[in-house]
C-alpha cells in the first residue's frame, strides 16, 4: 500500500462529507477511510453496505446531491416492478446502485474478501482515497429498543428510527479482525493525523471500535487521533444522533463527545456556535464551521482539522 498521511474513521453522510473534504487536500492515494460496515445487511439476497457506498459514491463524484446517499440521476424501473410484483420495497435500490450490490454479492459468493471487492470498484470510478471495510468478518448493529432487538437498516429506513432506543450492540464484533490494508495503513511511516469525522458515535463509530484489532491500534498510535464533533448547538444536522442520545439519557454537548471518546481522543474540533464549551471538554479544542452545506465547506474544516492535529503531539 502506498505510504498513508492520514486515516479517517467514517461512517453515514456527514462522515462522508469530511471525507471528501479530506480528499481534496491529501496527495492522491495518502488518505485511508476505514469506513463502518456494521449497518451491512442482506436484502432480496444481496450483499448492502449503505456506508461503504456512500463513502464510495461521494468521493467519486456520483452521490445524490439531495439525499446525500445513492446515486444522482438514479432510475428506479427496479423498485417499480417490486411493487408490482408485492416484494418488499421499504430500502429503495435504485437502478444503477443495484448493479453494484449484485456484482459484490458474486464477488462475494466466488470467495473474495469485501476489502479486495470495494478496492477494485473504488478504482474502477477514480477514486484515489482507499476504502477499507472495518473489518472482512460480518459485525451487525443491533438496536435494542420499545419494539424489540432490531437490524439497524430495520430500525433507522424501515422504521425511521421511531421505536424508544435503550441499548446499542455490535454482534459478532468481540470475534472480528482487522484487515491486512488496515494493519499497513497504520503502520505507514508517513501518517501523521488520524480523524473522526462527524458520525453518530453510537450508530458510525462506535461499530468501528468495538472491532479490538482496530481499538488496540487507535490505542497504540503514535499520531494525533481528532474527532469532529457530529452535534452543532445540541443539534444533529441529520439522523437520529440527538434522538438516541435523549433516550439514552446522554447530553448532547461537545464535552458528552469528548468523554464517549475518552483516552482516545487528543483533541476536538467544535462548532463557533459551541464555542463556550471549549474550555469544558476535557482535551484539547479548536473552533471551526463544522456545517459543510458546499465542497468549499468541506475542504475549509478539513483544513481546520488536519491543522489543529498538526498542533498536537502525542
Amino acid at each position: 500500500m502506498t505510504d498513508i498521511e492520514i486515516i479517517a474513521l467514517t461512517g453515514g453522510i456527514g462522515g462522508c462529507k469530511l471525507a471528501l473534504g479530506l480528499q481534496h487536500i491529501v496527495r492522491a492515494e495518502r488518505l485511508a477511510c476505514i469506513v463502518n460496515t456494521g449497518d451491512d445487511f442482506r436484502h432480496l439476497g444481496l450483499h448492502i453496505s449503505p456506508d461503504l457506498d456512500t463513502a464510495l459514491y461521494t468521493l467519486a463524484g456520483l452521490n445524490d446531491p439531495v439525499q446525500g446517499w445513492g446515486r444522482r440521476d438514479e432510475t428506479w424501473t427496479f423498485m417499480r416492478v417490486l411493487e408490482e410484483l408485492g416484494a418488499p420495497t421499504w430500502f429503495r435500490l435504485g437502478d444503477g446502485d443495484l448493479g453494484l450490490h449484485v456484482e459484490r454479492t458474486r464477488r462475494l459468493a466466488a470467495g473474495e474478501s469485501l476489502t479486495a471487492v470495494m478496492d477494485d470498484v473504488r478504482q474502477r470510478y477514480g477514486v484515489p482515497t482507499r476504502l477499507l471495510p472495518m473489518t472482512d468478518a460480518q459485525v451487525r448493529t443491533i438496536v435494542e429498543t420499545d419494539a424489540g432487538a432490531l437490524e439497524f437498516q430495520d430500525y433507522f429506513v424501515r422504521r425511521r428510527a421511531e421505536p424508544r432506543v435503550h441499548r446499542v450492540r455490535y454482534d459478532g464484533a468481540d470475534a472480528a479482525t482487522t484487515t491486512a490494508g488496515i494493519d499497513s495503513a497504520f503502520a505507514s511511516p508517513s501518517l501523521r493525523a488520524i480523524v473522526l469525522c462527524p458520525s453518530n458515535p453510537l450508530l458510525s463509530v462506535d461499530p468501528l471500535l468495538a472491532v479490538p484489532g482496530l481499538r488496540a491500534r487507535l490505542r497504540s498510535r503514535d499520531v494525533p487521533l481528532v474527532a469532529v464533533c457530529p452535534l452543532i448547538a445540541g443539534q444533529a444536522v441529520k439522523g437520529p444522533t440527538a434522538k438516541i442520545f435523549d433516550e439514552l439519557g446522554l447530553p448532547r454537548t461537545p464535552a458528552a463527545i469528548a468523554a464517549h471518546y475518552g483516552e482516545l481522543l487528543d483533541g476536538l474540533v467544535i462548532d463557533a456556535r459551541d464555542a463556550d464549551w471549549a474550555d469544558r471538554c476535557g482535551c484539547a479544542t479548536t473552533v471551526a464551521q463544522t456545517l459543510m452545506q458546499s465542497l468549499d465547506d468541506r475542504v475549509q474544516l478539513a483544513h481546520a482539522t488536519l491543522e489543529f492535529a498538526s498542533r498536537l503531539r502525542r
